[in-house]
């Protein structure tokens, strides 16, 4: 099964950077270090040099992974589709091929910001893997859903539908919840809806004496990973539960990819000419 993986990588991977596809993103990769790692002016810090990276790492990753799944996603590939004994070997293939690629161009433009750059101490070179490789990760296998590689029927609409309302609650507030909560006690009684009513009303005097905003919280848990890498970076120094988050974002993105290989094992390929 690694041999299988491995050459379905390396076929891939040899696909994507020889097309214009991976000249694109040299491109890209060139342009972002010369607007924002410019060999001219000295890089500010350590921390401006490794979330920028990183962030990059992680954009590159997405658009990488929809354009080697999209290549995947063609009818010439139906021949080593039947030579696979699972599915699942071609999926990952495809997430490796996506990762090796995104890791060269962060590679290079690593070294080319360390041009007129900061001095990077071992501690900080340490923590880069973790930091650049957990973000990473997981927007590609977040990628995969994207593509039609991996999509059947609403499931990309269900996925980003829910990333799309975490994103909305991480925004409420108490008191628009409770505010909301009241007219719907309102109408109920209106409704001769007492119970219900009652309830509601119970619900938005509780947010309402609620200190802190627990509805954003509550949505915004799942996005904490990333601001506790951002605090952590930015202060220079990794508390114990900021230290976590790498761990978290790869176990997010361990679920999408079991996720995309359940999807992709049970789905009628009806790849593209």
């Amino acid at each position: 099964m690694i041999q299988r993986i491995s050459i379905l990588t390396r076929y891939l991977f040899r696909s994507v950077l020889r097309s214009l596809t991976g000249v694109f993103y040299l491109l890209l990769t060139l342009a972002f270090w010369f607007l924002l790692f410019n060999p001219q002016q000295q890089t500010p810090d350590i921390a401006y040099y490794q979330l920028l990276i990183g962030g990059f790492g992680a954009a590159l990753a997405f658009l990488v992974t929809l354009s080697v799944a999209a290549r995947a996603n063609d009818a010439q590939h139906y021949p080593l589709i039947v030579r696979l004994k699972s599915r699942v070997e071609f999926v990952t293939a495809v997430l490796l091929c996506s990762l090796a690629i995104t890791l060269i161009f962060q590679l290079l433009i690593m070294l080319l910001g360390l041009v007129n750059g900061p001095a990077l101490t071992l501690g900080a070179l340490l923590e880069i893997p973790p930091i650049w490789l957990a973000p990473m990760l997981l927007m590609a296998t977040l990628a995969l859903h994207a593509s039609d590689f991996i999509t059947i029927g609403w499931s990309r609409i269900y996925v980003f539908g829910v990333v799309a309302i975490l994103l909305f609650g991480q925004g409420l507030q108490n008191e628009s919840v409770a505010s909301f909560a009241s007219s719907l006690s309102r109408y109920s009684l209106n409704q001769g809806w007492v119970t219900t009513s009652s309830n509601l009303d119970n619900y938005a005097n509780a947010l309402n004496q609620t200190d802190g905003n627990m509805i954003s919280r509550l949505f915004g848990f799942v996005f904490w990973p990333f601001q506790a890498l951002a605090e952590g970076i930015t202060s220079g120094h990794f508390t114990a539960n900021q230290a976590l988050a790498p761990a978290i974002l790869l176990l997010y993105a361990t679920v999408l990819f079991l996720l995309a290989v359940d999807l992709f094992a049970n789905k009628d390929l009806d790849f593209t000419e």
